[in-house]
This record gives C-alpha cells, structure tokens and sequence, in this order.
C-alpha cells in the first residue's frame, strides 16, 4: 500500500493538498491536506521536503491514534494528526474531508478532521505504508 500527498498551492501561509492511498493501481481513499507553508524545512514553520517516507502507526496521549512520518531530514516526529486550522501545525499534516474557512479568517482549513483520520488510519496496514510527497 502506498498513499501520495499532492501539493496544490502554497500562499507563503499555508499549503494545501491532495491525500490519496493506493492498494496496487487502485486508489482506496482521498482526502484534503493541510501544512504549513515550504520555509526551507525550518523546524515548526515549514512542511517536510518533497519525498517519499515510510508512515508508521502511532499513538501519544496528546494526539490519540494518529501516524508518524519516519526519517524525515532534520526533523522528529512530523505526524498526520487531527487538526482544523493551519495554526495548530508545528511542521505536521492534517487530513480534513474538504476545504473551507471555518473560523473565517481568511485562511483555508480542514473540515471533519477527527473522522477523516480515523478513516485513514483503518485502512493504512499495521506495517505501514509509503508516503511521497510531491
């Protein structure tokens, strides 16, 4: 299994994408993504560099069931956890079911963030999967 996030804008605020996991040629889920904005991979104001990754299962008593992307260049713990708005992101993704402003402050955020990544995690294996980041 593999999943791929495709960026699709980055307005120097925040950057937002496209979630998709792949069983073989076949694509077994979709979502919206949400980073932080490309600031040269600097910790907790930039989204990870383009690449692929390996995505790991991972539970904290902060987030709950959510997962970790491994072996990020010069960062730790860069996670997919729940999260609405661009603000509550130190470098990690959010998976939301659409866009929309929600809080009205002009910035595009995630909708329905808890149920979508709880849909990700069920189908991601216990092995985990490839991310790449394009």
């Amino acid at each position: 299994m593999k999943s791929t996030v495709i960026r699709l804008r980055d307005d120097g605020i925040e950057s937002l994408g496209a979630f998709f996991i792949y069983d073989e040629l076949d694509k077994v889920f979709g979502c919206k993504s949400l980073e932080l904005p490309w600031k040269g991979n600097k910790r907790n104001v930039s989204c990870i560099p383009r690449g692929i990754y390996h995505v790991a299962h991972r539970n904290s008593e902060k987030y709950g069931d959510h997962l970790h992307i491994e072996d990020v260049p010069g960062r730790d713990y860069i996670l997919i956890h729940a999260a609405n708005f661009v603000t509550q992101l130190e470098g990690c993704i959010a998976v939301g079911a659409t866009f929309a402003d929600i809080n009205r402050d002009g910035n595009t955020d995630v909708t329905s963030s808890r149920n979508t990544l709880k849909k990700l995690i069920d189908i991601v294996p216990i092995e985990g999967m490839s991310l790449e980041i394009i």
